[in-house]
């Protein structure tokens, strides 16, 4: 029986999914696997209106394993064993259709700091430390590190943290633009809950598809975003979720859009 290395669970409809891989919960290829399962568990429950991802014990997570990179180096070998999948499901964590909040503590290094990239928001406790130190072992950061961060922060400041590797601070990460909250000691599963909790009450339908737009904006030309954002409009003024804010607004009530989901491709 292969170990357990991803876990979650649900409570009131925010699914919490745990990296657990002590002490510092790093990657391994196994991990890959049991994060992509309980991705596509998630996507499909309609229980499910937010996720948390966080990592168990004194990190969130300090980057690959590295006791596996002795397997990867001969040509071809580190792309099919491990880049090839891992990147494809960092990407199903980017692209999900529900809200996801990361959940760090300790530190966010390398593939760590990448996949907390994938999710929307990013909540930090005080004390934090964010890095992408991969050029120190001769390679550079290979699951979305390059793209993913100049989208966050900017060209310049990305080639700051991937060229001379040096880690920043919790302060210095939001000033970047990396993170979007600190939390108190001890405090960041909360902050991130209610981040979660307030993003779940968002209509479902409308949320995916701004958030596939939002993550377009900087892939396709501008008449491409708006014939894409013209569809994505038709597609939420029809839904039941519109039906609904319409009502609520004459009612001059909250609007309640617990019971509806975007339509789901394969479900």
């Amino acid at each position: 029986m292969s170990d357990t290395f991803v876990e979650f669970s649900l409570s009131e409809n925010i699914a919490t999914i745990t990296l657990k891989n002590p002490p510092l919960n790093v990657f391994k290829i196994e991990m890959t696997g049991q994060l992509d399962a309980i991705l596509e568990d998630l996507r499909l429950n309609d229980e499910v209106r937010a996720v948390i991802l966080t990592g168990a014990g004194r990190a969130f997570c300090a980057g690959s394993d590295i006791s596996e990179f002795k397997d990867f180096q001969q040509p071809g070998q580190v792309v099919d064993l491990k880049l090839r999948r891992q990147n494809a499901v960092f990407q199903k964590l980017d692209s999900f259709p529900k809200p996801v909040v990361a959940a760090v503590h300790g530190l966010a290094f390398g593939g760590g700091l990448e996949i907390a990239m994938c999710c929307d928001l990013i909540v930090a406790e005080e004390g934090c430390r964010f890095a992408l130190p991969e050029m120190r072992l001769g390679v550079f950061p290979s699951s979305g590190g390059p793209f993913r961060t100049v989208r966050r922060i900017g060209e310049g400041r990305t080639k700051q943290l991937i060229f001379l590797t040096d880690p920043i601070d919790a302060p210095m990460a939001l000033q970047w633009g990396l993170i979007d909250r600190i939390a108190a000691t001890g405090e960041v599963l909360k902050v991130a809950h209610a981040l979660a909790a307030e993003m779940s009450k968002r209509p479902a339908k409308a949320f995916a598809l701004c958030k596939s737009l939002i993550d377009e904006a900087t892939r396709l030309s501008l008449p491409e975003l708006i014939a894409r954002s013209l569809d994505a409009s038709d597609q939420a003024f029809t839904s039941a979720d519109c039906k609904e804010g319409v009502r609520a607004f004459f009612a001059k009530e909250e609007p309640d859009f617990s019971q509806t989901l975007p339509a789901l491709e394969g479900k």
